[in-house]
């Protein structure tokens, strides 16, 4: 019921990930990033709380297939769950149980990570990984681009409802949050809402860092 892929970019550090579901608000379960330290897709039969775990295994300095490890190894209901893990370094590492949903497949890449289940075709996960790394622009674009071939690859099973894209930067919060939780086109409907959002990012963190040097919040008669 899901098709995601987690990335880094090596040349910013900045994370990032992208899903898309046939279940509403899917990213505000499945979506984790933490500036510095990685993101994580944790989906199918959904537990959020593997997510924030994965993060907290990653920034005590473990790699992506250790945290993977730590947190799989022994745990109940683990079966039912897929996880994508990219870190700090670009290593990435993928769990997908016995008993996730439908047709599931996964894929690795330079600085990603693709994986889905009920998928409509095995080879979802690959055309994501290979259109992140084909792609140019900053991350947000590449990102985008990747969820936009899985797709056109065959995307979900079913039809696709939901959408989302999540950035950390060097912050504590992430610097987009970008959802369609319900739509018939919730991918066009998040590409529409990245590109008006992408050319206002920074303005958005410059005002959270120092609202008096953000354009259009000076202090008064400052111009």
């Amino acid at each position: 019921m899901t098709f995601s892929l987690v990335a880094r970019c090596a040349a910013t550090g900045q994370f990032g990930m992208v899903i898309a579901s046939s279940s509403p608000a899917v990213a505000a379960r499945c979506a984790h990033v933490r500036a510095g330290v990685g993101a994580v897709a944790s989906q199918n039969v959904t537990d959020p709380a593997l997510g924030p775990e994965l993060l907290d295994r990653l920034t005590e300095g473990l790699s992506a297939p250790q945290a993977l490890e730590a947190v799989t190894a022994g745990r109940a209901h683990i079966g039912w769950r897929q996880l994508l893990v990219v870190d700090a370094a670009g290593q990435v590492a993928i769990h997908s149980g016995a008993h996730v949903l439908g047709l599931a497949a996964e894929a690795r890449g330079r600085d990603c990570a693709a994986g889905g289940n009920l998928l409509a075709d095995p080879g979802v996960p690959q055309a994501m990984v290979a259109a992140f790394e084909a792609a140019r622009g900053d991350l947000g674009d590449r990102l985008m681009a990747a969820l936009e071939a899985g797709l056109a690859a065959g995307g979900e099973a079913g039809p696709v409802h939901s959408a989302g894209l999540k950035l950390a930067d060097r912050l504590a919060w992430p610097v987009a949050d970008l959802r369609s939780d319900w739509s018939d086109t919730p991918v066009t409907d998040l590409r529409r809402a990245w590109e008006v959002y992408r050319p206002q990012m920074a303005d958005y963190v410059q005002r959270a860092e120092n609202p008096s040097a953000a354009p259009g919040y000076g202090v008064p008669g400052d111009r």
